[in-house]
């Protein structure tokens, strides 16, 4: 079984569904904190600017999925889960009208995953 940096819950992929129709094809940036906290924030796909320091982990519901390289140090050796819960998203995420917000949980890789993640 291959091992996912980033996967999401049944939860998240309908609401990423739904807003795949709305708004076509999307892209995810874990946040860093400040205005939005540390959340993962969705926009449309090349909507926000990625540079040469965002690392792609993968792939939720076929939109990509980033995070600056200086954060993925802290976190690589962690499954990112992406979730949704009820409230309010990120002002500049597109789930805000749907009552709804993608919310990050995580767990520490095994030692039989890290050897295959090879980190």
């Amino acid at each position: 079984m291959e091992v996912r940096k980033v996967l999401a819950t049944d939860a998240a992929l309908e609401l990423i569904e739904r807003l795949k129709e709305k708004y076509g094809p999307l892209m995810f940036h874990q946040s860093g904190g400040c205005c939005d906290g540390s959340s993962p924030m969705c926009y449309r796909e090349g909507e926000f600017m990625l540079g040469d320091q965002d690392v792609r982990l993968g792939e939720i519901g076929g939109a990509g999925f980033y995070m600056s390289r200086a954060q993925y140090e802290y976190w690589k050796y962690t499954q990112l889960i992406i979730d949704v819960v009820p409230g309010r998203g990120g002002m500049f995420s597109l789930e805000g009208p749907e009552g709804q917000r993608f919310l990050t949980r995580s767990r520490v890789f095994t030692e039989a995953e890290l050897k295959e993640l090879q980190l």
